[in-house]
């Protein structure tokens, strides 16, 4: 009886491991082919408008489940214009506003992470470095969610988008399909929704008001964001727009 069993526990502890080093790499496939999906989808997207995103399938499923929201219909606005059809008022202010050295870096601001490292290391209030090649990343396949290894896999993304898409697309894919309140996408209807009119003719006031709300666009309002709209206002005209 000691004998067999000495002799099938090795066994078994053998199985085991290699049970888990199945399952580890079928996850690690996993992984990997979703990760090229995204990849696949993000050069398509330098073609292709994408039909949706991460962000409004996510909406849309928090319309059905979350108290008050089941059986509601899901109300979204939204039209794809191209980069041409939006104010260059609205692209400066968005700019201005997000993500400042848009032009100048590739994909990540090291810049902005240093100065908020140090705001936070003294206790300050950092404004955070997430560019707007970060944003549409998580926009397109993420969600609102946070997480680290979220933040690994957008990271790894980032390299790609910049590299496939160049800045114009990547401009013009983020103001169509970043959230600029509830069930409202996309340049051309939060200008509509909040001023009724198209986003070819926004104003400089109203663009940096509509900048003014996209870190919490369900919460904030155009016409509450006097303060912030003019510090964007301002950054605008320092570097002539």
């Amino acid at each position: 009886m000691d004998v067999k069993r000495k002799a099938t526990t090795p066994l078994k502890a053998r199985l085991g491991k290699a049970r888990w080093r199945s399952w580890l790499r079928w996850i690690g496939l996993g992984i990997a082919a979703l990760w090229l999906l995204a990849a696949v989808m993000l050069v398509a997207a330098k073609w292709i408008n994408p039909p949706t995103t991460m962000v409004r399938v996510e909406r849309r499923v928090q319309g059905w489940v979350q108290p008050g929201g089941r059986g509601k219909p899901y109300r979204e606005l939204y039209e794809f214009v191209p980069l041409r059809e939006i104010s260059p008022n609205l692209q400066h202010a968005v700019v201005s506003a997000e993500d400042a050295r848009f032009y100048l870096h590739h994909g990540f601001d090291w810049h902005q992470v240093q100065i908020d490292a140090a705001g936070d290391m003294e206790g300050g209030r950092v404004r955070g470095a997430s560019t707007i090649t970060q944003q549409l990343v998580k926009n397109l396949f993420f969600g609102t969610g946070r997480s680290i290894l979220r933040k690994g896999a957008e990271a790894s993304l980032v390299p790609v988008a910049e590299l496939v898409l160049g800045k114009r697309r990547i401009l013009e894919l983020y103001l169509n399909e970043v959230e600029w309140g509830p069930g409202v996408y996309g340049a051309e209807a939060a200008c509509r929704y909040h001023y009724g009119i198209s986003a070819r003719n926004i104003g400089r006031d109203q663009a940096a008001r509509l900048a003014a709300i996209l870190p919490a666009p369900r919460k904030r309002r155009p016409e509450r964001m006097t303060r912030y709209s003019e510090i964007i206002l301002k950054r605008m005209s320092q570097v002539g727009w």
